[in-house]
Order: C-alpha cells, then sequence, then structure tokens
C-alpha cells in the first residue's frame, strides 16, 4: 500500500497520481548492461579456458558471477528509487514522498499552495518529464526533478484548489 493511501484523513480522496519519469532507469539500466556484457564474457572466456586450467576457470566463473550481481544490483536500485518516489493530489492536500528507508514527505494543504511551477527541457517535453517546484505559503520552494507528467500534475493542483472550499 502507498504511503498517501496510509495517510489519507477522512473524506479525503486521491484524484491524481505520479511518479518519477522511466527515464531515470536508463543509467540503471545501461550500467547493468556493461556489468551484466563483461560477466557473460567472463564466462564464456571460462568455457574455454576448462580444460587448460581449473584454477583459472574458477576464478572466472567467480567473477562472471559477481559481475551480474553487480548488473542486478544496479537494476534492482533504479527501480527501487523510481518506485520510492510519490506526488499525489487529493481533494484536500499534495503529498510528496521521496525515498525508502530514509524517507522525505510534504503534506501541504491545498490553501497554502501559494504556487506551483514548472520546468521542461526540449527533451522532457517529447519524452512527457519536467520539474516541478512547489511554492508553498511562507516557505521555501521544493523541487523535484524526472517528475512524469509534470503539466498534468499542476493542472490537477489547480483544479483542487479551485474547487476548494476554503476559496
Amino acid at each position: 500500500m502507498s504511503y498517501v493511501r496510509k495517510h489519507l484523513i477522512e473524506g479525503e480522496k486521491i484524484i491524481y497520481e505520479t511518479r518519477l519519469h522511466w527515464s531515470v532507469l536508463i543509467r540503471p539500466i545501461v550500467m547493468a548492461l556493461l556489468f551484466g556484457l563483461a560477466g557473460g564474457l567472463l564466462f564464456v572466456l571460462a568455457g574455454r579456458v576448462a580444460s587448460d586450467n581449473a584454477t583459472e576457470h574458477q576464478a572466472m566463473m567467480i567473477g562472471g558471477a559477481a559481475l551480474l550481481v553487480i548488473a542486478l544490483f544496479f537494476i534492482l536500485r533504479g527501480i527501487v528509487e523510481r518506485n520510492a518516489t510519490e506526488m499525489t493530489v487529493t481533494n484536500k492536500r499534495v503529498f510528496v514522498k521521496t525515498g525508502l528507508a530514509a524517507r522525505r514527505t510534504i503534506e501541504l494543504l491545498l490553501s497554502r499552495v501559494e504556487s506551483i511551477g514548472v520546468e521542461e527541457s526540449a527533451m522532457g517535453r517529447m519524452m512527457g518529464f519536467g520539474s516541478v517546484t512547489i511554492h508553498g505559503t511562507g516557505g521555501t520552494p521544493e523541487v523535484f526533478h524526472k517528475i512524469a507528467h509534470p503539466l498534468e500534475f499542476r493542472t490537477a493542483v489547480q483544479q483542487q484548489i479551485e474547487h476548494s472550499p476554503d476559496r
């Protein structure tokens, strides 16, 4: 169950949810491919030297397995990082939660949102990601990078502020 779903107050319902864009997985995938290919290459080489030297064969097999484990680590780390970030708009609040073990949360009442800004690079516009900056009344701006569909997130916040009974 998500952090937001666990912390909804009575009468509160989720309007919009987003998270980090899939592009945050590019670097972990590239690193995993590099380590995975190196590990696979060691396995192939180990098969060719198997009859010559048993110690060298065993060392190559262990090295190849270690490189494959490192590749798996990169993939899992990227997936966990992506899934550990939640941005949610409810009919009463804006939630932003980052991190898994060390968690950082921002819960801002809609009536306390002063402004919400979106920055998108040319690549971000084409691929559907950008940075979101949330300004609360009397607070410092909070910036979140590589958020999927940032304009939709901003629109959901603005619509809920408009429909808020506090207006």
